[in-house]
């Protein structure tokens, strides 16, 4: 287990944390950058798809408000939390985060005390198991990527839930789905009813997608896009890139339906998984030209194939 772990971070690692491989500025969320989506939904979206910044988000009620994603450590946690007291000041605030790599999670220590932190269960396990393995591979990247995680800390959790949590903010709700393993095994996207807004998380988005986990499967990724597409979001908010619409769920299920029967063809006419990977990289590399996340896919698929 411990040598597919090491593989999985080397893989995620080796094509940049949203697909790119240089650093074109430093990985900080943009400042007075927040944005209004609709009455209650608010987001900093990072359009350039900077590695080491997600998109982040904000739901508003009237009683309270939830952050979802706090950028790479305090630093980036401050600006997060600065953006979200100036559209919810004085309220209450939750936070939750897509998964638990680096830049989604360890700016949660800026936060103050009050703050209410929500996990899955499955954050938890990946958490316990994994630790900081990623926030120092991270770190190595850059000096400024050591600067900012020096002394990050995963943030307990106040707040634990197995399969879904819904939270009355006051006139709107967030529903907060664990996902189980698709990009990590601890997954979670965040649905606004009233507002048919999604947090997808890496589930679904305009970058491929990265099996960045040992316990990650194309049947489940798929799984998890009936999930998110039986939602009817009229937004979508990913963990990376810019902001749109179902198209990406509908994109992501093509992409991966794809390599999957392809994947299952090229093992039954006995291939092995090297050769099923350079093949149908190479089939694809006009249209997907992210060869390291099609090698990631391929070798899920072809493991699962029968």
């Amino acid at each position: 287990m411990r040598s597919l772990v090491t593989m999985a971070l080397i893989m995620f690692v080796a094509v940049g944390a949203e697909g790119q491989q240089h650093m074109p500025r430093d990985p900080m969320v943009q400042t007075n950058a927040t944005r209004k989506l609709t009455a209650h939904v608010y987001a900093i979206e990072d359009k350039d798809t900077t590695p080491g910044v997600p998109n982040i988000g904000f739901v508003v009620g009237t009683r309270a408000a939830l952050v979802i994603d706090t950028g790479m450590g305090e630093r980036n946690g401050r600006t997060v939390l600065a953006e979200a007291e100036k559209i919810a000041p004085g309220k209450p605030l939750y936070l939750v985060t897509t998964h638990v790599h680096p830049e989604h999670d360890l700016g949660a220590g800026a936060f103050p005390q009050s703050t209410k932190m929500i996990r899955s269960e499955d954050q938890i396990k990946d958490i316990d198991e994994f630790g900081y393995q990623l926030a120092d591979v991270f770190s190595r990247r850059s000096a400024v990527n050591a600067e900012l995680l020096k002394d990050a800390k995963f943030r307990k959790a106040d707040i634990t839930f197995d399969k879904e949590y819904t939270l009355d903010l006051g006139g709107v709700t967030a529903r907060i789905l664990a996902m189980g393993a698709n990009h990590t095994r601890g997954d979670t996207a965040v649905f606004v009813p009233g507002d048919s807004v999604l947090f997808s998380g890496d589930i679904a988005m305009k970058g491929m997608p990265s099996f960045a986990s040992p316990y990650s499967t194309v049947s489940h990724w798929l799984a998890s896009l009936d999930v998110l597409d039986a939602l009817k979001p009229k937004i979508v908010v990913p963990s990376h890139g810019p902001i749109g619409d179902a198209t990406y769920i509908a994109n992501y299920r093509v992409y991966l339906t794809t390599i999957r029967d392809r994947a299952a063809a090229l093992k039954k006419e006995g291939k092995s998984q090297d050769e099923a990977v350079k093949t149908i990289t190479a089939e694809m590399q006009g249209k997907y030209p992210d060869a390291g996340r099609v090698a990631g896919a391929v070798r899920a698929a072809y493991a699962e194939a029968k």
